[in-house]
């Protein structure tokens, strides 16, 4: 498995974390898309309004970490109308499975989108494997197959 789907625990986080802000009336701080594309796993992660300089993304053994920071630019005199983007710092984890190559991982920001490409590993790669039929040179067939190396 290349991208850990479920983890009970910040699973519970996760719900906690939605139900406390539909309670505030505010949006999930960091929403996210994850997807496989051809050889490598791209996150998608929204950070409007963040600046470059407050994001920090680490990857430590499976776990990729992105924190950032949102200011508030309010002056003390100013009236607050209305004030539903969520400010402060934030912060989300994201569990990465095995066949994940995690000393390539790359990173760009544009446009309030944070972009994690990380490439799966080598051996995690499907591979063509030869099957051969009867047992002497002259009567031999191959066949290709698609087989993957790291089920999970």
């Amino acid at each position: 498995m290349v991208l850990m789907r479920f983890d009970p625990f910040r699973e519970a986080d996760r719900v906690a974390e939605q139900a406390w802000a539909a309670l505030r009336g505010r949006p999930l701080a960091m929403p996210m898309d994850a997807y496989r594309h051809g050889d490598e796993v791209v996150v998608n992660l929204d950070l409007p309004g963040i600046d470059l300089s407050s994001i920090d993304l680490t990857v430590e053994k499976n776990v990729m970490t992105v924190s950032a920071a949102r200011e508030e630019h309010r002056g003390e005199s100013d009236e607050v109308l209305v004030a539903e983007r969520p400010m402060g710092s934030f912060s989300r984890q994201l569990f990465l499975g095995e066949g994940l190559d995690l000393d390539h991982v790359h990173a760009s920001y544009e446009n309030g989108v944070l972009s994690v490409r990380v490439p799966v590993a080598e051996q995690a790669k499907p591979r063509k494997v030869e099957i051969t039929a009867g047992s002497d040179d002259a009567s031999k067939r191959s066949i290709e197959v698609e087989a993957t190396a790291n089920a999970g």
